[in-house]
């Protein structure tokens, strides 16, 4: 039966009309943007896995900077460090050559002193960004943020501790330890005595490469799950633009047929009027 007042195949072909230009402006908008999944209203479970990822992909780079900043001071507080035990091991010989009895003990004890002096300099500039860990101003330990655990329960951060060391005991090297090269008894007393002073400034140069290796580690393991959850996010919402193209590309003939058709089914009640010729 044809109808004037009911076009049933306008109405056909305007509802394929609207579904394939929905489906367009969705290929466009994949296309535009270059994601599959842009906001909640798209697929809110993967949404917001999505975003919850990229949160952690931002505090994944503010650990790599906080990263950063505890290996260089660390790198400094080595290196002051090993400068330290390079210079106490000048002071060592100085002091087994004061054991000898046929030698200027006097001018040994200069030159203790200026190495002594030498070491000061060194540990009272081993400071980065106002902290120093190795002439004892600093007592508590060095806290450097390195991950977030993330659980059913939420985040929790986690730190790499460093205790800083006090090589400022050489402060009281000389009359007050009772270290004084320049008589027989003071040599002997300075040669048994140096050695653990030593042992402290080995030890502690050992610990702060240690950490410092530490660090680089664990600032490598944050770059590559950073990438990592990067291309995750990636393959949940990026959007495949080789299939969008093509997509766009059929959708566009589909659009076009489908104007045609909706044009001839809106001239199929002109037909009705031969009848009444």
């Amino acid at each position: 039966m044809s109808s004037i007042l009911t076009n049933t195949s306008a109405m056909v072909a305007l509802q394929t009309m609207r579904g394939i230009n929905k489906n367009l402006a969705q290929t466009q908008g994949e296309i535009s943007t270059g994601k599959s999944i842009s906001s909640a209203r798209d697929n809110a479970a993967v949404w917001s896995i999505s975003k919850v990822m990229e949160s952690d992909v931002g505090g994944l780079k503010a650990i790599g900077d906080t990263l950063a900043l505890g290996k260089s001071t660390v790198a400094v507080a080595r290196v002051a460090a090993e400068t330290t035990v390079e210079l106490m091991q000048q002071m060592q010989s100085l002091i087994v050559a004061a054991q000898e009895e046929n030698v200027d003990r006097e001018k040994i004890q200069s030159e203790v002193a200026a190495l002594q002096d030498q070491i000061e300099q060194v540990l009272d500039a081993a400071q980065f960004n106002g902290l120093n860990l190795v002439n004892g101003t600093q007592t508590d330990p060095l806290e450097i943020l390195s991950s977030l655990n993330r659980d059913a329960n939420g985040v929790e951060a986690k730190t790499i501790d460093i205790a800083a060391a006090d090589l400022d005991l050489l402060d009281g090297l000389g009359d007050a330890l009772g270290w004084d090269v320049s008589t027989a008894a003071g040599a002997v007393t300075a040669l048994e005595e140096f050695e653990a002073m030593l042992q402290v400034a080995i030890g502690a140069a050992a610990t702060f490469g240690s950490v410092e290796k530490r660090i680089d580690i664990q600032a490598e393991f944050t770059k590559n799950l950073s990438d990592a959850l990067t291309t995750g996010i990636g393959s949940l919402v990026d959007a495949d633009l080789e299939a969008a193209s093509a997509r766009l590309q059929a959708l566009q003939v589909q659009q076009q047929l489908a104007t045609q058709s909706l044009s001839i089914a809106n001239q199929q009640p002109q037909n009705i009027l031969a009848l009444f010729r």
